[in-house]
């Protein structure tokens, strides 16, 4: 059962994800001629050289990248990525058709910033949903597996050339708002993508290294680890804590530390992410 929410919740994801990337596209960048890397780039360069319709070129290149990257990828990547492939397009057409969705601002700058954070968002919520957006997201995984090439590097080059591909018919005020929408939705999406999964690293220092480290298992309810340690001065063995916890743990945390041993030295770091008992998998108890 567990297995089937999961699953139903990802396709909500992707559905959620793709509309409101549609949406940005319909409601910021079409009225103000913004330009974009990705797909959607090279559908701008497409219609503007032959005419066609961004929606219909969307669907078909979309579908060819799909089949080049379940060829070289697999099919687990097909399976991740078919409901993108198919839905943008068919969501993109019926968002355009949607007058009152072509009005919403005349200034570009506003435009970019506002369609720069929904794309981040967008691909964000459908790359933790565990699918991919589809089109110009296959390109680089491709050719990450095939020459081991970073995938962000990679995208980043992508981007770049569609841009330059849309500065023979766009204005550099354009190209350089299409700079920053790239610029935007590339910093919202790795927000994204860390929401509610960065962690607080905490390294203690102190004689009373035992009693803090019963008060963090018992009172704070999180896992530590004893580090074997020497002081640089005096040369002191002394065991350090280190424990992970959560960032609205640090205060309590920093308070019951003081309350033990007020001299303790404490080292505090965010993490990005923390995987293991406690975190991603339930915690274990065992009777001592």
């Amino acid at each position: 059962m567990k297995k089937y929410s999961k699953t139903i919740i990802d396709v909500l994801m992707v559905l959620l994800g793709n509309t409101i990337y549609a949406l940005a596209v319909t409601m910021f960048i079409l009225p103000n001629n913004l330009v974009i890397g990705g797909g959607t780039g090279v559908a701008l360069a497409v219609q503007h050289y032959f005419g066609i319709p961004i929606a219909v070129f969307a669907l078909v290149f979309n579908f060819l990248l799909f089949l080049a990257g379940a060829a070289i990828l697999g099919k687990k990547f097909a399976m991740t990525t078919i409901i993108s492939t198919f839905y943008y397009p068919f969501i993109l057409g019926v968002l355009q058709n949607v007058p009152a969705l072509g009005n919403m601002t005349n200034d570009g700058t506003i435009a970019a910033i506002y369609a720069g954070v929904m794309i981040g968002a967008a691909i964000g919520i459908v790359f933790k949903a565990g699918a991919s957006t589809g089109g110009m997201d296959i390109p680089p995984l491709v050719i990450n597996k095939l020459f081991g090439l970073p995938v962000s590097a990679v995208m980043y080059a992508f981007d770049c050339l569609i841009l330059l591909l849309q500065v023979t018919f766009a204005e550099k005020e354009q190209v350089l708002l299409g700079l920053l929408l790239v610029f935007l939705y590339t910093f919202v999406l790795d927000k994204v993508l860390f929401m509610g999964q960065t962690k607080t690293q905490v390294k203690i220092v102190s004689e009373k290294y035992e009693e803090i480290n019963q008060m963090i298992i018992q009172n704070v309810d999180r896992t530590s680890t004893l580090l074997q340690g020497e002081t640089g001065y005096l040369h002191t063995k002394l065991p350090m804590v280190l424990t992970i916890i959560s960032n609205r743990e640090l205060p309590r945390l920093n308070r019951e530390v003081q309350k033990i041993d007020p001299e303790a030295f404490l080292i505090i770091s965010q993490v990005k992410e923390v995987r293991g008992r406690g975190f991603t998998i339930n915690k274990e108890y065992i009777d001592k």
